[in-house]
């Protein structure tokens, strides 16, 4: 028994409702992309050498004639020259690297509410950061010793750091869940760019002229 054309042209298109059911979703580029951030992220943190840090504080005093006001000035300029190339220098013999090692290796705070300095060292050994955070505390206290007398103020060894007993980085719980959070976003941005798959084959059809048109307006004509 044979089928006719309109069966045959029928059996494809059941399929082709059929076809989209075993196919991936849409948005699988999403899911996809924050595992596999979440799994860069958790191999960053297990792989990666941990990082120490150190914090030393020192805190300006001003004499009797000075505005205590202008103590908080001066914590800010102290707080910038504690990583500058002269201070370095002066702090690299305690701290056992070269100025230009050390300047990675540090950075110092202040706050604008409080005539405070906070000098952070790192390190991959808890050891060496302390070190590099005394070190640099200490060669900010006495270069501002030298000015004591024009300033009026004076720099004073707040508290002494000491080796920290965990790192601060990395960590693998925050590093997994940063990973799965850019993962997620490049995933949204994919989804964006992507083109949109739109109907295939579903051109306007326009009606031609009837073939029989031009006879019978001649033979009405007639």
């Amino acid at each position: 028994m044979t089928e006719s054309p309109e069966q045959q042209r029928a059996v494809p298109g059941h399929f082709r409702r059929l076809r989209p059911a075993f196919e991936r979703p849409g948005w699988w580029p999403l899911p996809a992309c924050v595992l596999l951030g979440a799994a860069c992220g958790l191999s960053y943190g297990m792989l990666a050498q941990p990082q120490y840090a150190a914090t030393s504080y020192a805190v300006v005093t001003v004499g009797k004639d000075i505005d205590p006001a202008a103590a908080l000035g001066y914590a800010q300029s102290y707080g910038r020259l504690a990583t500058s190339d002269a201070t370095l220098a002066y702090a690299k013999g305690a701290a056992g690297e070269p100025v230009r090692e050390l300047r990675t290796h540090v950075r110092s705070e202040t706050s604008p509410d409080s005539p405070m300095i906070a000098v952070t060292g790192t390190s991959d050994d808890r050891d060496r950061a302390a070190d590099i955070a005394n070190a640099v505390t200490e060669a900010v206290v006495v270069s501002s010793g030298h000015v004591a007398k024009d300033t009026g103020v004076k720099l004073i060894k707040f508290s002494h750091a000491v080796p920290p007993a965990e790192p601060v980085s990395p960590s693998v719980p925050l590093g997994t869940a940063v990973g799965a959070g850019a993962g997620g976003l490049v995933g949204g941005l994919v989804l964006l760019v992507r083109p949109r798959p739109g109907r295939r084959g579903a051109t306007a059809q326009v009606p031609g002229p009837a073939q029989g048109g031009t006879t019978d307006e001649r033979e009405f004509a007639r």
